[in-house]
């Protein structure tokens, strides 16, 4: 029986491609939003689902860190997806005639460039794939769509352009999630763990919190703040670090760390992409 797994958007989005590259033997479940996605998976309907979590340009994804603590999942993987934008239109039109391009807004302030240099005027469409969905309903030739190469074999259209984004290195990082969590393995490059804490309410208590992987020479790649439920005095941290909890350096961290938080739950431990660290030039903000 082909095993499933769940993407938010629609067929040809860069969730799609994700789980093409990362799970190409899965077949594909689109879902509505990111919730549906998750609860494809909670309830059996797929064993899998591709989250995005963070972009190279426009940095961490909304929603996705306040959901994947109350999703009940667990990351079992990471995936790069170079965002590689196409200008789609109907088969046979010419860039030259092309007058306005629809997109979702993210992928639309991307490309500013290409689009003045060619006078292109932008309107903002429902999503990626959608906007590409969306120029093959209307029929109209002087109407492209900007998204990915997928999306134009799905819809039918045709790339008059291709990696036409302002940044090269333009890159989604997915996570990939799924009911069980699993410690055991380890993979041929670095591991990562992932985590959210809350500190408990002393003075200095994030400072000494993160005392413990820097006095053990553990690498965190990632922290990032946000509100709990919409209270400004409960703060919860997201932490990505590189190595496994049974690895010595780190079981110490995560003790120290441990004494000074009201809550500590590990969210995923999964090897890391090639792709992170043949990225290095490509930091991955933690910005909104």
């Amino acid at each position: 029986m082909t095993q499933q797994i769940a993407f938010q958007g629609e067929p040809g989005a860069y969730s799609h491609q994700a789980c093409q590259q990362a799970r190409p033997d899965m077949q594909v479940i689109a879902c509505r939003t990111f919730e549906d996605a998750i609860e494809a998976v909670r309830q059996g309907h797929a064993q899998l689902a591709m989250l995005p979590v963070e972009n190279s340009i426009y940095g961490r994804v909304a929603d996705i860190h306040h959901l994947l603590p109350q999703s009940g999942l667990h990351i079992v993987d990471e995936v790069f997806v170079r965002v590689c934008i196409n200008l789609l239109a109907l088969p046979g039109s010419q860039l030259s005639q092309i007058r306005t391009a629809m997109s979702h807004s993210v992928l639309l302030g991307q490309c500013r460039t290409f689009l003045a240099r060619h006078s292109i005027q932008r309107r903002i469409g429902p999503d990626t794939a959608g906007s590409a969905r969306r120029v093959a309903e209307l029929a109209k030739p002087e109407l492209a769509a900007l998204a990915s190469d997928l999306a134009g074999e799905i819809y039918g259209l045709e790339s008059l352009a291709t990696n036409i984004e302002d940044h090269p290195n333009n890159t989604t990082r997915f996570l990939i999630m799924g009911p069980e969590a699993n410690h055991e393995r380890r993979g041929a490059s670095q591991m990562i763990t992932t985590f959210v804490f809350q500190v408990r309410n002393i003075p200095a208590a994030l400072y000494k919190a993160m005392g413990g992987f820097a006095t053990n020479g553990v690498n965190m790649t990632k922290l990032e703040s946000y509100m709990v439920d919409g209270n400004f005095a409960a703060t919860q941290f997201y932490a990505d670090i590189e190595g496994h909890p049974d690895d010595a350096p780190v079981r110490r961290a995560l003790e120290e760390l441990e004494y000074f938080t009201t809550m500590l739950r590990i969210l995923g431990v999964y090897p890391s992409d090639e792709q992170r660290y043949s990225r290095r030039g490509t930091h991955l903000r933690d910005t909104d």
